[in-house]
């Protein structure tokens, strides 16, 4: 029973998010999300959060490959390597789409 009103629940809320009313409001939280992406404040918080735990990243593996030596598989190798590159500003397109140079 309680699996049948939990279908039933998320059939009526899929109704009513595709209502006409529902894509409006949908409509309305896209363009805050999109304000909110495009604020600088934002932009710049992100970007430094990213810059950040590039960092983070490096000293961590840096940390674990002393203790774990050559047993690091290749793939995290060339997965850290990358981050490297990245934070190092070599002009490699960043998540955001933006050159680090």
């Amino acid at each position: 029973m309680r699996y049948r009103l939990t279908f039933i629940a998320g059939l009526a809320l899929g109704y009513v998010i595709g209502t006409r009313a529902g894509r409006e409001r949908y409509e309305q939280l896209k363009k805050s999300a999109r304000q909110i992406a495009q604020n600088p404040a934002v932009r710049n918080t992100a970007e430094s959060a990213a810059q950040s735990s590039r960092e983070f990243a490096g000293k961590a593996y840096h940390a674990v490959s002393v203790k774990v030596g050559d047993k690091v598989p290749a793939s995290v190798v060339a997965r850290v390597r990358s981050v490297r590159e990245r934070s190092q500003g070599q002009g490699v397109e960043d998540d955001w789409g933006t050159s680090n140079t």
